[in-house]
This record gives C-alpha cells, sequence and structure tokens, in this order.
C-alpha cells in the first residue's frame, strides 16, 4: 500500500472547520494559535463563528484552508501517523504551501503570512469584475484549450485548472470566459459554469501577484520536504528547495496540472490518498481520474479515528 497525502484548495472553505480537530487534539489547536500569532489577529474566530463570505475572501480563505489541514495533519501526528508514510505530497492551488508545512519545508508561520500575501496579491491583480473563471464539464483539456484560444480575441483566456477528465477550468477577462462558456456548450459541453471567485486565478492577470510572490518567497527559508512534492505546474515530484520556490512562483499565473498530478502518482504505484483538511473534493476529482485508487479523508476526528483502524 503505498500512500499519498493530499491537501485542499480554495472552495473547501466552512464555518467550523477544524473546531473539533482543536478541542479533541493539543497540537491542532497550537496551529490555529500559531496562525493567528503569525497573522496578527483572531483567523481562528472567523473560521469557527464568523460568516461564510468573510471566510471566503481569498485572503482569509487561503490561510485558513492551510490552518485546517495544518491542524488535521497534527491530530494525525498525534495518534502515531508520520509524514514519512507517504509517499508523496501534493496539494491543489494553495493546498501546494499546505502540503510543503506537512513536510517540513516551510514553519506554519512563514506558511500563514506567505498565503495572506498571495491572497491579497491575487485578489489585487485585477479589479474585481474585470476577470472570470468558469468550470467547462464534459471537454477534456485538449478541447477546452482550443475554445479558450478561439474565445481569447485578444484577450486573456486560459485553462487554469485541469481537475479530472470531466471537468477544466477556464480563466481571464470576464468577458472572453463568457465567451469561452457558450463556445464550449456548442461544441458539446454538458455544462459550463460561471464559478463565485472573486479574481480570475491561474492566468497571465495574475502577473502581478506573481511577482508580489517572487518577493515575498525570497524571504523566507524553504527546506527540502521530508517526501516529495509533486508540483503543480510540473506534474511531478520535486524535492530541491530552489526549485520549489520557483514553481511556487509560476504556479499564480500557471495551470493546475491536478489529472496528470494524480496520474503521476499512480504511475510510481500510489494506491491510496489521504485528503487532509476541509472537505472531500479532491477525493472526488482522484476517483474519476482513477477508480483504483483509494481515498480517505481526513478533516475531523472522526476521520483520523476510522484511518487508525483501518475502516474507512
Amino acid at each position: 500500500m503505498t500512500t499519498a497525502f493530499v491537501f485542499p484548495g480554495q472552495g473547501a472553505q466552512t464555518i467550523g472547520m477544524g473546531k473539533a480537530l482543536a478541542v479533541a487534539y493539543p497540537a491542532a489547536q497550537a496551529v490555529f494559535d500559531e496562525v493567528d500569532a503569525a497573522l496578527g489577529e483572531q483567523l481562528s474566530a472567523l473560521i469557527w463563528e464568523g460568516d461564510i463570505e468573510t471566510l471566503t475572501l481569498t485572503q482569509n480563505a487561503q490561510p485558513a484552508l492551510m490552518a485546517t489541514s495544518m491542524a488535521a495533519m497534527r491530530a494525525l501526528e498525534a495518534e502515531g501517523v508520520a509524514i514519512t508514510q507517504a509517499a508523496f505530497v501534493a496539494g491543489h492551488s494553495l493546498g501546494e504551501y499546505s502540503a510543503l508545512a506537512a513536510a517540513g519545508a516551510l514553519s506554519v508561520g512563514d506558511t500563514a503570512r506567505l498565503l495572506r500575501t498571495r491572497g491579497q496579491a491575487m485578489q489585487s491583480a485585477v479589479p474585481v469584475g474585470q476577470g472570470a473563471m468558469a468550470a467547462i464539464l464534459g471537454l477534456d483539456l485538449a478541447a477546452v484549450r482550443e475554445v479558450a484560444a478561439e474565445a481569447a480575441q485578444g484577450e486573456v483566456c486560459q485553462a487554469a485548472n485541469d481537475n479530472d477528465p470531466t471537468q477544466v477550468v477556464v480563466s481571464g477577462a470576464k468577458a472572453a470566459v463568457e465567451r469561452a462558456a457558450e463556445i464550449a456548450k456548442a461544441r458539446g459541453a454538458k455544462r459550463a459554469i460561471m464559478l463565485p471567485v472573486s479574481a480570475p486565478f491561474h492566468c497571465a492577470l495574475m502577473q502581478p501577484a506573481a511577482d508580489a510572490m517572487a518577493e515575498a518567497l525570497a524571504g523566507v527559508t524553504i527546506k527540502a520536504p521530508a517526501v516529495p512534492l509533486v508540483a503543480n505546474v510540473r506534474a511531478e515530484a520535486v524535492s530541491d528547495p530552489d526549485l520549489i520556490r520557483q514553481l511556487l512562483v509560476e504556479q499564480v499565473t500557471g495551470s493546475v496540472r491536478w489529472r496528470e498530478s494524480v496520474e503521476y502518482m499512480a504511475a510510481q504505484g500510489v494506491t491510496e490518498i489521504w485528503e487532509i483538511g476541509a472537505g472531500k473534493a479532491l477525493s472526488g476529482m482522484v476517483r474519476k481520474i482513477n477508480r483504483e485508487i483509494a481515498c480517505k479523508p481526513a478533516g475531523t476526528p472522526e476521520d483520523v479515528q476510522k484511518i487508525l483502524a483501518g475502516d474507512v
């Protein structure tokens, strides 16, 4: 049994996430305390008692989801599960930072500050209302790339997330993405859904945010991760700290190659994936990519106990 640990991205946030972990495990509570201290504010209060609109703001959702993932990781560690029991770590977009924190490449405090910067930079890169993202269901990556190219008409429109064989997300200028949604439906897409996001992530319009992250990442220590990271933009394992730093910058404007990342891990013998943190969105994608891989959620104390008992 070869296992990979994966870490969710934006969209998985819910009010109350991680609270039960913090109550059950002092090490999980310590993560939220560390994140609050790093940011100089009570992010944990927003996560547990705030309103979903405020939590969903990119600058809040990114460190909040990382904190929840790290709380789950610490709960597993408290039960004797070591990060080195995974052959790989991987994360979806911001989840890549959670994966690196879990693997010891980044400190939790540095990761929280980086994600706050990343969220603010991504939000401010494009004025609200000028960018958009749409999920295209039922067309593969090659078809969606053709759709995006046709829809661009001199504006930015790119395949941003290759999530699974049935879902590719396009990102770019609002009018271009709206054109892409219509073209995709005309070409046989089952659905084209405009996403409720505040900025067009993972496309060329995010270059100002990539520049901001290059500066922020230059100021933090990145160690070699305890287990290799399957990087979003490469869909292959990396461990060199300088390369990881470079790829985190490229990731801001580059595509999240999630389908290929899961296929890579499967080709390396991974037969089980633990989704560490909020929600089960990645498990849903993994099942569509490779039905042979067993998926286990690890976001609550109950999940942790089920994993330990082997009855997931």
